[in-house]
């Protein structure tokens, strides 16, 4: 477990000087009010949309796999917002990492954060069943205001990044988990801890069930959350995090534990998960992460690709 961010001196080879420039010009942003660091990441992620051709495919076609039946023009006016979602989540990220717990506590409101408190008073962990809204970064910084956990993450290939990430994040956790150090998440949830869970992203074929999302019937899709609350006696609470529509702030909201979870089959337990996947998403379809390539893998190596 990543407990504290190690910073060594060769993070500060010239190699790495443009991106330390590029990191002290973004974090200067988190002075500015949020309203304007918002229209600055809308306008930001309207560049992106017009240049980045790649990712706008992916978003699209994810949109079309998803929602069929919506109308053209209703799916590419959520393409264009959801681009400018992106952008402001740069700032998201910034505002998580830099800014101060007082003014955290300022820009968030916060829903049923007693269920986190009695689920863990019962002596069970907590599985925060969580997907990749925009915000997600404020989310965990927001989350350790009153219960700081044990963030999953994975490690990023550029040192100073991953010194970066880690400094961040443990601003709101206990300490940090690489995502298949499936152990030391055991261990943390019979503490009894919170821990972060997404099964909402492609992680290839080798641990996947091919079961529905949306119109897609046959989405990869990982069955780890019954795992883990099987070998960590754990709870799994659905948790939701967005910006607010008139960019003012954030507001996060935790559910009940769920009933008979995990249950006796494991791929019933996945298709229950893609549904409740899909419930926190329909609550702010702009705010979430469409650029991902979700539907990349396919049940067969000969089954052809969903992005063609």
């Amino acid at each position: 477990m990543v407990e504290k961010a190690q910073f060594s001196s060769h993070l500060l080879h010239p190699k790495h000087w443009p991106l330390w420039l590029g990191v002290g010009l973004m974090r200067l942003t988190q002075l500015l009010p949020l309203r304007w660091q918002m229209i600055m990441g809308a306008g930001l992620g309207r560049l992106v949309l017009k240049f980045a051709k790649s990712r706008k495919h992916t978003a699209n076609r994810n949109l079309a796999l998803c929602f069929p039946e919506m109308p053209v023009q209703e799916r590419e006016a959520l393409l264009k917002r959801n681009f400018e979602e992106t952008g402001k989540a740069i700032f998201d990220t910034i505002n998580a990492w830099w800014w101060s717990n007082d003014k955290v506590q300022r820009h968030m409101t916060m829903k049923g954060d007693q269920h986190v408190t009695d689920t863990l008073n019962s002596g069970h962990g907590v599985i925060l069943f969580a997907v990749h809204c925009l915000p997600l970064e404020m989310g965990a910084r927001m989350f350790g205001q009153f219960q700081p956990g044990i963030g999953v993450y994975r490690p990023h290939n550029n040192p100073v990044m991953e010194y970066l990430q880690v400094n961040g994040r443990l601003r709101s956790n206990k300490g940090l988990v690489p995502k298949r150090d499936i152990r030391n998440m055991v261990r943390s949830l019979r503490n009894p801890d919170v821990i972060w869970y997404t099964a909402d992203q492609d992680f290839g074929r080798s641990s996947a069930v091919f079961i529905p999302l949306y119109a897609v019937p046959d989405a990869a899709t990982i069955t780890g959350a019954t795992t883990l609350a099987k070998l960590g006696r754990a709870k799994v609470l659905p948790f939701f995090v967005e910006r607010n529509s008139k960019d003012s702030g954030y507001h996060m909201e935790i559910m009940p534990p769920l009933d008979n979870f995990p249950g006796e089959d494991e791929l019933a337990d996945a298709i229950r998960g893609n549904k409740i996947i899909e419930n926190i998403i329909d609550r702010n379809r702009n705010q979430y992460m469409w650029l991902h390539r979700r539907f990349k893998t396919r049940p067969t190596k000969e089954t052809p690709s969903l992005y063609k």
